[in-house]
């Protein structure tokens, strides 16, 4: 039972997948977030971008309505070009009950949609294969697989299955796949192919039919009958990784390779156990076997095994042709691998000659870490690879040739200048999206889509026929597939020269010839989240700092890693950044249009003095009823005068521009009034029907290019359409539209197809792609229900089995937003009707509709985000309006409760497709706590950087004082900063020594005087001094006040500095602290035991009572005025004891009954029922309750 629901979904990509999922020739990414599973097709748009970081307003727009957030384009590109940029745009997403550890691509022999299979597995051994039915616009499992069994245990002494990773390989060509979990245990999954043909290139399938019977005939053994008519895999069996080879008692990593007959796979393991203490004893323990399958009798193969290799090695990169082979990656080198067994290597850094005897080139030069590198290939045809370090460098890895084999590699850097700092932290995964494209998945930063180019003068291959100048930039797509053209023309070429052509091309080029990367698109990463503090948010409006609303509170929260560490603000309202305000009182409705002279073409980008900017406005006052209209200047509003525009001629229900925007409608309740650019009347079209005592009403009104949809009183419609003059005519209905009562309508322009069932170009050719929407008294399509809730459908076609014609579906979408006002609160109570809904189409570059009412909201679509809706912070809004001001053209206007018109923008920095209003905060360091200081309106954060660690001064070690390398080890220092909510920017801060971290931060009340007990506002600070694995761990308690002092000339906001009160050297670590008891004490976790602290005049923290725990003491909590304080430990479970003043001490009530992992904790009362909320490592929340009496 799920008795919770998450704020934001997962935002962390830990991996990544592209295949043809949705069709046969579809480029689908599927992303994985733990336990969130996302599908995304690609799309391309022409942008321009330039030499610095900037946002491109055509990378904002392009979408299937529309993308959403603009990318940040960093490139060395020249200004003023256009490329091609590509785009993620959302499909579906899906909550999966576990977290996923790896995806596969799968060819089966029949699928649902045409195109490939997903395979994918979970944790303890599990694994679903699942496809894309189109037909419910949805994921369909094909299969599950459970190997979680207790016969496949070990030996006592080693990990169990939950604590072994489990991850999957699929041979290149889907004939299996191979589950690895426990410590040596290999799942096979057999799949159907046609045919298997598994042999070599010149293979006839005409002439060698006895071959393919042979194949046919295992197929059927495994099954049966007909493999197209059942599953499309046979039955799977579970083999320990000793019987495939005794050697493979400690395996690495296992992958299956390229270019073999039969399934094979390449495995990293050793007959001993590694170990950094033993190098002296066991440097080289690892080998490296190639083992062939053979899944008709269940039975393997050894090819080739390669001994001897570095302990350090971790991964097995197979390798596509040109190159062909694996790559062994290591902590300290590279080593490749042929078919033949062929080694060549490289060493990247100078601990590589010290650790392994293995021959290797020297590239120590290049002091590479490779601990959390990721490497994939530039292209499925690429001679390259491109290398991304856990700190997110770039670097290139080429290969030498010698004839047919390889003769070595090479690792070069990506010069700064060409986009080498692009990524900011540690890659989770790297997939090929297309050619020159690649997504980049990372739990510490944000993902991104990269691209990359490549300049063709000093290519050594034959310009194609596209028309490039000598210095001119191209796109790999189109370098890759004039390669393909130029080898269409030789086909009898033999594929070994075509394979060392390529190789070859890969010499060392010069910095401004060398790749050249820059980002495409971006899905925003919000964790890793260490710690979370609540606060005051930051405040953009004057009516903020005059006090007139409430601003309510901020979650702020740690994000990233490295340089991409930083913070995150989190509000649940939105508060747009006010441009302008102005008054006119007892307005109910108003609209902004901007329109121009007839002669011009208003398409075309022109002049903000051609386009004239006008406000029309609907007041109510003392049952009068008018229409105004002004001018918007750079002075304010201009009423205008002197024109055929009638104020008296009543109140406006809809006011819209036609004809390119070169003519004004008004829409009266009984006729519509056509205005050109200076307020000139030029049509006046009435309302009427014949055969009735009084004319109809207009209620509602709905714009498309040149065409008009009226929605009447009497549940009838009316549409007009303008013609090349821009005078209005009527448009004949068809008798079905004459009969039905209608409710609401509105015409929507389907500029992709999504609604397009079959196409009549006689209609088209008139009308557009124009559709009208209709609701009718009997229900149909709602967007706002009744009871006024907000529910949202995503239209899409399918095919039924069998049938040629496309059917039109309607897909619901979860909202967990409830609405906090009844329907009746959002009608006008003199008018006696609601305000309709709004859609913008481009806002921010974000598709919204705005909801308005007593609690306004928007729902806000980016390309790679579901539709969220989030509600503003101002109240009561009855009427809003795009902005189409030509200065403005990505903003709103809306009324408030005071009766101001306010001319806004949703805030630049801020992101919405988390559901919240999210803002980062780059820091460029490593966050690990933080806190806010209530008195000052100051966040409290607690950072680190790497520093090169140097060996001290010792007396008794000279040989210290002369270090025996320069490539020295980095470890942590830290620093206590404090930081202003506004800006944002560092106040002050403190640095703590060498290896000295923080490891939490709490603002208490605590005790300052043992004589008048007077209490203030402090902050604590508890950090860990972590010396290396040979060294116990210290620990230091600092207490400090943030004190006011004089700001900085031009700086207001560093007006407060810490000020150091005391500073307790402890044995061992302080993991956590927290308040307790009514005298202003602190309880802190230090090493194994828990104690609890008061402070004294002197500057000194006098313990005063303890608790000895288990291991490592992750949270403390205290139940405010209970003195029931809880302990979680990382390893032995959660505690429960009580704290007693008089006499001090810590008393054990109770402990957890089984053993977790405590990653958090926390009390749950309810009433006189206490209960415990615990979250656990394996991601599971646990609910506990103490009751002594039971």
């Amino acid at each position: 039972m799920q008795c919770y629901t998450e704020l934001t979904p997962p935002t962390a990509v830990s991996h990544s997948l592209s295949l043809p999922f949705l069709s046969a020739s579809a480029n689908n990414l599927v992303v994985a977030k733990t336990s969130l599973l996302q599908v995304f097709s690609l799309k391309s748009v022409l942008t321009d971008y330039n030499a610095t970081f900037e946002t491109s307003t055509e990378l904002r727009r392009a979408s299937v309505t529309h993308p959403g957030p603009s990318a940040t384009l960093t490139s060395t590109f020249p200004r003023g070009e256009r490329a091609p940029t590509t785009k993620l745009v959302l499909i579906a997403q899906y909550e999966l009950s576990g977290i996923v550890t790896s995806l596969a691509r799968v060819k089966i022999l029949k699928s649902k949609s045409g195109g490939e299979a997903l395979l994918i597995s979970l944790r303890n051994a599990k694994a679903s294969l699942i496809e894309w039915d189109p037909e419910r616009y949805s994921i369909s499992t094909i299969s599950i697989h459970l190997y979680e069994r207790e016969d496949v245990q070990g030996s006592p002494w080693e990990p169990e299955a939950d604590d072994s990773t489990s991850y999957l390989s699929v041979d290149p060509r889907s004939r299996c796949a191979a589950l690895k979990f426990s410590s040596r245990q290999l799942a096979i999954l057999p799949f159907y192919q046609q045919s298997d043909d598994l042999v070599m290139d010149d293979y006839d399938p005409d002439s060698d039919g006895e071959r393919r019977e042979r194949r046919e005939s295992h197929s059927k053994s495994m099954e049966g009958d007909n493999p197209e008519d059942k599953t499309p895999y046979g039955a799977s069996f579970v083999v320990s990784m000793l019987a495939l080879d005794p050697t493979l008692l400690h395996p690495v990593h296992l992958a299956f390779l390229h270019q073999y007959r039969e399934p094979t796979f390449g495995v990293l393991s050793s007959q001993v156990a590694s170990s950094i203490s033993l190098l002296r004893e066991r440097r080289d323990t690892l080998t490296y076997t190639v083992i062939t399958l053979d899944l008709e009798q269940r039975a393997s193969t050894a090819l080739l095994s390669v001994n001897n290799l570095p302990y350090d090695m971790f991964r097995v990169m197979p390798l596509r042709l040109p190159i062909g082979g694996a790559l062994l990656i290591g902590c300290n080198q590279l080593i490749h691998v042929d078919q033949a067994g062929k080694t060549n290597g490289a060493a990247v850094n100078e601990f590589a000659k010290t650790s392994t005897s293995f021959p290797l080139a020297d590239q120590s030069d290049l002091c590479f870490r490779l601990e959390g590198c990721l490497i994939e290939q530039l292209g499925h045809e690429s001679s390259e690879l491109l290398l991304i370090l856990g700190t997110g460098e770039l670097a290139i890895v080429g290969f030498k040739v010698d004839g047919r084999s390889i003769s070595g590699l090479a690792v070069r850097r990506v010069p700064e200048q060409n986009g080498s700092s692009l990524l900011l932290a540690a890659p989770s995964s790297a997939s090929l999206v297309g050619r020159g494209r690649m997504f980049v998945g990372s739990e510490e930063a944000d993902s991104v889509i990269l691209g990359w180019s490549r300049r063709l003068d000093k290519l050594k291959r034959q310009r194609s026929s596209i028309d490039v100048g000598a210095d001119a930039e191209v796109d790999m797509s189109d370098m890759e597939e004039a390669i393909d053209d130029d080898d269409d023309l030789y086909s009898s070429a033999k594929v070994e020269d075509k394979t060392q052509e390529l190789v070859t091309s890969s010499e060392t080029p010069d910095e401004s010839d060398d790749y050249r990367f820059r980002i495409h698109d971006r899905l925003e990463n919000f964790g890793p989240i260490r710690s979370v503090a609540l606060g005051k948010p930051l405040q953009t409006s004057m009516e903020d700092r005059r006090g007139d609303q409430d601003v309510g509170l901020e979650l702020l929260t740690t994000s990233g890693r490295g340089r991409a560490g930083g913070l995150t603000a989190f509000h649940r309202q939105l508060d747009p950044r006010i441009l302008e305000s102005h008054l006119l009182p007892n307005v109910t409705r108003f609209w902004t249009v901007s329109v121009k002279r007839a002669s011009e073409d208003f398409s075309s980008v022109c002049p903000t003095e051609d386009v004239h900017d006008y406000v029309i406005t609907s007041t109510q006052s003392d049952e009068v009823l008018q229409s105004a209209a002004y001018s918007l200047t750079s002075s304010g509003l201009e009423e205008i005068k002197d024109t055929d525009f009638d104020p008296e001629a009543g109140i406006s229900v809809d006011v819209g521009t036609l004809s390119n925007g070169s003519r004004i409608i008004q829409v009266l309740p009984s006729e519509l009034r056509t205005f050109d650019a200076g307020f000139g009347l030029a049509q006046i079209f009435p309302i009427s029907e014949e055969g009735t005592e009084t004319d109809p009403k207009i209620i509602s009104a709905s714009f498309a290019e040149s065409s008009i949809l009226l929605v009447l009183d009497n549940g009838k419609i009316m549409v007009l359409r303008a013609d090349e003059s821009g005078d209005l005519d009527e448009v004949e209905q068809g008798d079905s539209l004459r009969t039905k009562g209608i409710k609401s309508g509105s015409l929507y322009e389907d500029s992709n197809d999504v609604f397009r069932l079959e196409s009549d170009e006689e209609i088209e050719e008139v009308w557009g792609n124009i559709l009208m929407f209709l609701l009718t008294m009997e229900g149909g399509l709602l967007l706002r229900s009744a009871s006024n809730d907000v529910i949202i459908y995503q239209p899409y076609q399918s095919y039924a089995s069998g049938s040629p014609d496309a059917t039109l579906h309607f897909l619901k979408h979860s909202n967990p937003y409830f609405t906090k006002t009844s329907i009746s609160s959002d009608y006008d109570s003199e008018s006696n009707e609601r305000e309709h809904m709004l859609g913008i189409t481009d806002l921010s570059g974000y598709s919204t509709v705005f909801i308005p009412g007593q609690t306004p909201a928007f729902i806000i679509k980016s390309a790679s985000s579901p539709p969220q809706l989030i509600s503003m912070r101002e109240k009561s809004i009855r009427s809003m309006t795009r902005l189409r001001r030509w200065t403005l053209e990505l903003g709103f206007a809306y009324i408030d409760q005071k009766g101001s018109i306010k001319f806004a923008q949703l805030p630049a920095d801020c992101q919405y497709h988390t559901g919240w209003v999210t803002r980062k905060i780059p820091l460029g360091e490593d966050v690990h706590a933080l806190d806010y200081h209530k008195p000052t309106a100051t966040y409290v954060v607690g950072v680190s950087h790497k520093v090169e660690f140097k060996l001290p001064e010792d007396e008794t070690h000279p040989e210290w004082a002369v270090e025996a390398t320069t490539f020295l080890p980095q470890v942590e220092q830290g620093t206590v900063k404090v930081l202003d909510y506004e800006t944002w920017s560092t106040i002050d801060e403190y640095s703590l020594t060498t290896a000295e971290v923080v490891m939490c931060i709490k603002t208490m009340d605590l005790e300052v005087s043992e004589i008048s007990h007077g209490r203030r506002p402090l902050v604590v600070v508890g950090t860990a001094i972590i010396r290396g694995e040979d060294l116990p761990a210290q620990g230091r308690i600092y207490v400090f006040d943030v004190i006011s002092v004089v700001p900085e000339p031009d700086r207001p906001e560093t007006g407060h500095k810490l000020k150091l009160i005391a500073k307790e050297e402890i044995k061992g670590a302080v993991t956590a602290l927290s308040d307790i008891g009514t005298q202003g004490f602190v309880l802190a976790a230090q090493g194994q035991k828990c104690m609890v602290r008061g402070l004294k005049e002197d500057g000194t923290l006098l313990p005063v009572a303890f608790m000895d725990m288990q291991c490592y003491t992750s949270v403390v909590k205290e139940l405010k005025g209970t003195g029931l304080c809880l302990m979680g430990d990382a390893i032995k479970g959660v505690w429960l004891a009580g704290y007693y003043e008089d006499p001090y001490q810590l008393r054990l009530f109770g402990k957890s009954p089984s053993h977790m992992e405590v990653l958090a904790a926390d009390f749950l009362p309810n009433g006189k029922q206490l209960y415990l909320v615990i979250a656990d490592a394996d991601s599971n929340i646990h609910i506990l309750q103490f009751d002594p009496e039971r």
